[in-house]
């Protein structure tokens, strides 16, 4: 392999072992709605919190179950989500308009809490 064969590669295919353009925004792959869709069936009381498209990411979508735990995936659009929402049962709500449950964020604090406790014990 020569020293420039990389840089060419990647001009053409963007990184090695992702396909499109370098620095191009992602979209929602159906690996990405079927992870969705199995979390929501393992877990009770799923509510979707959308996710505006920005500069540098698509319209994800954020699962919250009853006791906090979250995931994220890109979905196409809004309409796309509820779409989603509605064939599970599940209630919608744009982030921007209601921010994240309280839930998820002690969840995450839970977490984070937890994995310190963790690091300490395996140090110490």
């Amino acid at each position: 392999m020569g020293l420039f064969d990389s840089l060419r590669r990647r001009r053409k295919g963007g990184k090695p072992g992702r396909p499109g353009k370098p620095g191009a925004v992602r979209g929602a792959s159906s690996a990405d709605t079927d992870h969705l869709d199995q979390w929501a069936s393992a877990r009770r009381g799923v509510e979707a919190f959308v996710e505006p498209r920005t500069n540098v990411t698509e319209t994800t979508v954020v699962l919250v179950a009853h006791d906090g735990e979250w995931t994220r995936r890109r979905i196409g659009s809004l309409g796309a989500a509820q779409q989603f929402g509605k064939k599970r049962a599940i209630p919608v709500y744009e982030v921007a308009k209601t921010g994240y449950p309280k839930r998820m964020r002690e969840y995450t604090e839970r977490q984070r809490i937890l994995r310190r406790r963790q690091q300490r014990e395996q140090d110490g």
